[in-house]
């Protein structure tokens, strides 16, 4: 599937209202552009710490040249006038359903071999870690990666909580925040591309992927991430939604 012109008529026209709007809120600092691969489709795994990180991704991608496809919940194409923008931009709908989530993947295959990138959110949600470290990963990117033998590139970012913190209310202007983005190499899944695609061979890719986001992160917070990874289900936290904490005592 190659971009087609309606897309990048769309882009352009988000681009004219949004791209002025992102510099106002926050100054940029943004590094390692060149890992990103070129002439061939990749993935995208950054972290997740609060709703508008498809904004900031999306800005650093398109300013790069790189039309961004993300994976979104099915219901946001419901949605009025955001729903048109998602389809008008082709991005991925992603259904709860087994069948539904096999053609989001399908559809993703095919942006790929299209030259296209595909965001994909390897925790799957925002990060339940306490300081915000990303969390636990699920194993959609690196399977997508193993099918589809496409690259998976690492982006880190910071600052975006500062202007709209984790299921907030409203945005906190003032004083002017910084986006800071950082871009690694391609993680190495080579060991992992020849054999089967098991359960245990897509949890090593993950983690292999979640180290390289999770080194990132700490790089770009100029701090040390924690040991272990935090890990949702062994806290007794829900997997999805905002109600998420645990009653107290529980899981700790």
């Amino acid at each position: 599937m190659t971009e087609p012109a309606s897309s990048r008529a769309t882009f352009a026209v988000l681009g004219v209202i949004l791209r002025p709007l992102m510099n106002a809120m926050m100054s940029k600092e943004w590094k390692g552009a060149e890992n990103l691969p070129r002439n061939t489709g990749f993935i995208v795994c950054p972290n997740h710490v609060t709703e508008i990180d498809p904004i900031v991704i999306g800005h650093f991608l398109y300013n790069h040249k790189v039309m961004p496809h993300f994976l979104a919940k099915a219901s946001l194409f419901k949605v009025p006038v955001l729903g048109a923008v998602l389809r008008a931009t082709m991005q991925v709908p992603v259904e709860r359903t087994t069948a539904g989530a096999n053609r989001s993947l399908d559809v993703a295959k095919e942006a790929i071999e299209g030259g296209g990138g595909i965001i994909i959110y390897p925790e799957g949600t925002l990060t339940r870690d306490p300081d915000m470290w990303p969390m636990k990963g699920r194993t959609g990117a690196a399977r997508l990666a193993l099918q589809t033998g496409a690259p998976v590139v690492p982006i880190a970012h910071w600052g975006a909580h500062e202007v709209f913190p984790r299921y907030a209310k409203r945005l906190y202007l003032f004083p002017r925040k910084t986006s800071r983005v950082l871009v690694g190499k391609p993680v190495d899944l080579s060991e992992f591309r020849d054999g089967p695609i098991t359960r245990t061979t897509l949890d090593a890719a993950t983690n292999r992927i979640m180290d390289a986001l999770t080194e990132l992160v700490g790089e770009l917070r100029g701090e040390t991430p924690p040991a272990e990874r935090w890990d949702p289900a062994a806290k007794n936290q829900k997997q999805v939604g905002r109600n998420f904490e645990s009653p107290a005592g529980e899981g700790q």
